[in-house]
């Protein structure tokens, strides 16, 4: 896993925040009892995930304001599995996700089978492997995931996505494709304004990228599912559809140029006034295409079966 940001200082405690600590310590044994930490454990781990935060922010952000946005429970989870408490694992492992309240564990392995088709056991290590990186770098000079989190987001959505993005980055390298960025694995839970990061923005999306799929034909959609979903090289797909790699190349920018020109129009009309509007539609972008059924193992199966081809193994 790749290397962290220092986190910054953040801003002195006035007496009217350490009352807002104390009062949020107590609210957190309340809430979740089992979990034990000192007053002063419980405030070390304040300032550090106030450090991390820090830098994502837009402009100063005072205690009061990260206080306000914490979701003190789930902070308070990975703290705990950070002090090595098992009350707290177990609530980890017992987390539940998404409409269909699974498991989190059970979310990851639904990741990871759309992440490495019809591969079971890369499936599985790719699970394991997670899972031994909550708590324990990768390599030296890097943060474990857990130790990333800044408690500004609910805790397993975001692990859902950190374990999405790692495996993306893997899968990237692999491929010769540069790997997300190091400084923050999770990032693309952040794009964006602040002001435009409630929920319609997302379903806003959704439906403009789902109608935008609906437009492309079946080799544009292949090329999205085997340069995104397989990850093959420029040269490796040119081959595919039998195509010489400045071709495939103009093709590629043209599909993106349409998904950004149709999402990003239904985005504005529907009052976007944020910056970085081109990174938020090409972030959400990738989660949606992992997801598509039309883009699954399957029907990219069958796209390439009618030109005489086989899936490439993952």
């Amino acid at each position: 896993m790749s290397s962290s940001t220092p986190p910054a200082d953040p801003p002195t405690l006035s007496p009217a925040d350490r009352g807002r600590v104390t009062v949020l310590y107590h609210f957190t044994r309340l809430q979740l009892p089992a979990v034990k930490l000192s007053e002063s454990t419980f405030l070390a781990h304040l300032r550090r995930t106030f450090g991390i935060f820090l830098p994502k922010a837009e402009g100063a952000v005072s205690w009061a304001a990260y206080l306000e946005g914490l979701y003190a429970v789930d902070w308070l989870v990975c703290v705990g599995c950070l002090e090595g408490q098992s009350a707290a694992w177990e609530s980890l492992f017992n987390a539940r996700t998404g409409r269909s309240d699974c498991l989190l564990v059970d979310a990851f392995r639904a990741r990871a089978v759309r992440l490495y088709p019809r591969n079971e056991e890369r499936q599985e290590t790719a699970v394991s492997e997670f899972w031994s990186n909550l708590i324990a770098p990768e390599s030296e000079g890097t943060l474990p995931v857990l130790a990333r989190y800044d408690g500004q987001r609910p805790l397993a959505p975001w692990l859902i996505r950190v374990f999405q993005n790692w495996h993306l980055s893997k899968l990237r390298q692999h491929a010769g494709v540069t790997a997300l960025p190091d400084d923050e694995i999770a990032l693309p839970m952040n794009t964006g304004p602040k002001a435009n990061a409630s929920d319609r923005w997302h379903e806003t999306f959704v439906s403009a990228a789902r109608e935008w799929l609906g437009t492309i034909d079946d080799d544009e959609r292949l090329l999205l599912g085997l340069r995104w979903r397989y990850r093959l090289s420029q040269r490796e797909a040119a081959k595919l559809f039998g195509l010489n790699e400045g071709t495939l190349t103009r093709r590629t920018d043209k599909l993106r140029d349409r998904a950004l020109e149709h999402i990003g129009g239904k985005l504005i009309a529907d009052g976007w006034d944020g910056e970085e509007l081109e990174d938020f539609i090409l972030t959400e972008l990738g989660t949606l295409l992992t997801d598509d059924p039309r883009l699954s193992a399957d029907q990219l199966g069958r796209l390439l079966a009618a030109r005489g081809k086989v899936l490439p193994e993952s």
